[in-house]
């Protein structure tokens, strides 16, 4: 029954490197509201967990991973669109759904100094960013 599991598994890891990142998102949003999770508190607390000797009072702030987040796209979409495909190597039609889709994540698990960087340009664009 193992081997069947995994043949399943691999196979559904084989079917989401086919679809794009925003359908990809939408799946992530439905799991979490079908099973009442975070997939991001997740994603946020295996650094923590990874980095050991961390206190706790200030961890969050102390991470060297970002995850860069825009609140609010501005008066012009294309400039910001530019950015966020340069950004994540998007093609044009996902990086618009994406930009679209805002406010939301552009982009998870950065470095700190990236993430700095990405949101002094999605901010040059006409962006309001958030790093989390």
């Amino acid at each position: 029954m193992a081997a069947a599991t995994k043949a399943s598994t691999e196979d559904w890891i084989e079917e989401l490197k086919s679809i794009s990142v925003l359908e990809l998102s939408e799946r992530i949003k439905a799991l979490e509201e079908e099973f009442g999770v975070s997939a991001t508190a997740v994603a946020a607390a295996a650094p923590a967990a990874a980095g050991g000797g961390e206190s706790e009072g200030g961890g969050e702030e102390e991470s060297s991973t970002v995850d860069v987040h825009i609140t609010e796209v501005g008066g012009q979409k294309v400039p910001v669109i530019k950015v966020v495909r340069a950004a994540t190597g998007l093609g044009l039609k996902e990086a618009k759904a994406l930009v679209d889709a805002s406010p939301g994540p552009i982009k998870e698990g950065v470095d700190r100094e990236e993430g700095e960087k990405l949101k002094a340009d999605l901010e040059e664009a006409g962006a309001t960013v958030e790093l989390k």
